[in-house]
């Protein structure tokens, strides 16, 4: 086994092994706290960056070791792989840095940070992931880490959210294992490959992948938040910004779509599944979670719900694409994965700005914000007209695609909802933006305002300055080779027969 072999085990550890050594750091080392949390960061850019240019050059990186018998735990990078990766780490690093500022003085540090790193590396691990149970040891650790950061405050309501969110995720953690388990029976379990490895048992076993497919799309459709399946992510909204920003852009939701991408293009193959007739239903389950999601967070009066019913919607993107089969359509789900997350996080560092410096969460209390935040409120109006589709945010290089792609396929009838989400992303973005900038600030605020010189820590205001930049630079060079939309068409083109 060559080095190069080892550099996809290197990225999951880089943020692993100083997670394990924070666990046992003292509340006052601080210091030791922040430089293992930033060499980690440093460390797992470096092996991403090296990855990237070497998998465009077609360089091979996999690392094997016997897991279960005829089962090896395998961490391939390949293109879609370090798409995620290369996400994940890009927003931990910058996550990282919000976190620091934003738990300052706060009690359990070591505990959070702790558990902060073990979620990114249960994130990368599952995107390296080179075939089904590899994918469901690390799914599987992800909702173990981010259990303790949902319920880091200790409230009764954090614990109640807790609770609500460990018995979705457990619960469809245990139907990905059903289904893994019974396409394993079928199949065994080989590495995952272009155009699916399941096409050979269509004819002999059609109920059964049925089953399986139905068995995993369900399981994964719990974190990536599909309707009827979606309930524990507005509760989780009571825990401390930097993990809203982590479920929501980086981990949680996320490793959902991103199973649902290798299941529909790596598992069972788009032939496959056109054979078996199983992608209507996912197409459709994806266009009502777009329109439920943006019709609820129109309903919603508190921040950082809203955000969470926009998530619900914005990530069911990456499945409709998906779910369309066409090469088109692929590209725009995918890089919608990119984009979507370098929004959101956005949003969701703003809401926490909001939130730490002025007590704002709820909408009719960010009348005026622009005027004492206009650097934040600049950050949030990006990430929120990204979100609708105004160009040249990330958001319309995304709907753009995947409208081509729905057009392309023959389904027309998807204009329809990409139009009807556009304008209920719309009506309750708008809203926020005319309130922050044109909204006379309420009485309340004054006395608050008045005590405030700077801002915001300069370490809350910095990460989303950064993501809403990367927002609009991912738009403006969307055209170029290394872009994600650049990157997304590489996949497509390497690694699904479409």
């Amino acid at each position: 086994m060559s080095w190069h072999a080892f550099l996809p085990l290197g990225i999951v550890l880089s943020s692993l092994l100083p997670g394990l050594v924070i666990f046992g750091l003292r509340e006052d080392q601080q210091r030791l706290r922040v430089t293992l949390n930033l060499l980690g960061v440093t460390l797992k850019l470096v092996l991403v960056g090296s990855m990237l240019y070497g998998v465009s050059q077609g360089s091979e990186y996999r690392f094997s070791v016997p897991l279960l018998p005829g089962v090896p735990l395998v961490l391939q990078a390949d293109a879609l792989a370090l798409l995620f990766v290369a996400l994940s780490s890009l927003l931990w690093a910058v996550t990282t840095i919000y976190a620091i500022g934003y738990l300052e003085n706060s009690p359990l540090r070591s505990r959070f940070f702790g558990y902060f790193s073990l979620c990114v590396s249960a994130t990368v691990g599952l995107a390296l992931a080179g075939n089904l149970v590899s994918f469901l040891l690390f799914y599987e650790l992800l909702t173990l880490a981010t259990f303790p950061l949902v319920v880091h405050r200790g409230t009764p309501e954090s614990l109640a959210a807790g609770r609500v969110y460990l018995a979705y995720t457990v619960g469809g953690g245990s139907l990905v294992l059903m289904g893994v388990a019974l396409l394993h029976s079928l199949a065994g379990t080989p590495d995952f490959q272009a155009a699916g490895y399941l096409l050979e048992q269509v004819d002999e076993h059609d109920m059964a992948l049925r089953v399986a497919f139905a068995l995993l799309i369900l399981g994964l459709g719990v974190k990536a938040a599909l309707i009827p399946l979606h309930g524990w992510l507005p509760q989780a909204m009571v825990a401390p910004a930097p993990v809203s920003a982590l479920l929501h852009a980086v981990a949680v939701v996320k490793a959902g779509a991103f199973g649902i991408v290798r299941v529909v293009y790596d598992v069972f193959g788009a032939e496959a599944l056109t054979q078996l007739d199983l992608t209507k239903p996912l197409l459709w389950l994806a266009a009502a979670t777009i329109l439920y999601g943006s019709l609820r967070a129109l309903q919603q009066q508190e921040l950082k719900k809203r955000l969470a019913y926009s998530t619900i919607s914005q990530v069911s993107y990456v499945t409709l694409g998906v779910a369309l089969l066409g090469p088109i359509a692929a590209v725009g789900g995918l890089v919608h994965l990119v984009h979507q997350g370098l929004m959101k996080v956005t949003l969701f560092y703003c809401a926490g700005n909001f939130a730490e410096t002025l007590g704002i969460h709820r909408i009719r209390e960010m009348d005026g914000v622009g005027r004492r935040m206009p650097w934040t409120m600049t950050a949030f109006s990006i990430g929120a007209l990204g979100m609708i589709g105004i160009p040249p945010i990330a958001g319309f290089i995304s709907k753009w695609t995947l409208g081509l792609g729905a057009l392309e396929v023959g389904q027309d009838w998807v204009l329809l909802v990409l139009l009807g989400s556009a304008l209920l992303n719309a009506a309750y973005f708008l809203p926020l933006l005319w309130r922050g900038w044109f909204a006379e600030p309420a009485d309340w605020h004054q006395n608050r305002w008045a005590d405030e010189r700077f801002e915001t820590h300069w370490m809350l205001l910095l990460p989303p300055l950064i993501t809403a930049l990367l927002s609009l630079l991912v738009g403006l060079l969307a055209a170029t080779a290394l872009s994600p939309l650049g990157w997304s068409q590489l996949i497509v083109e390497r690694e699904f027969a479409i």
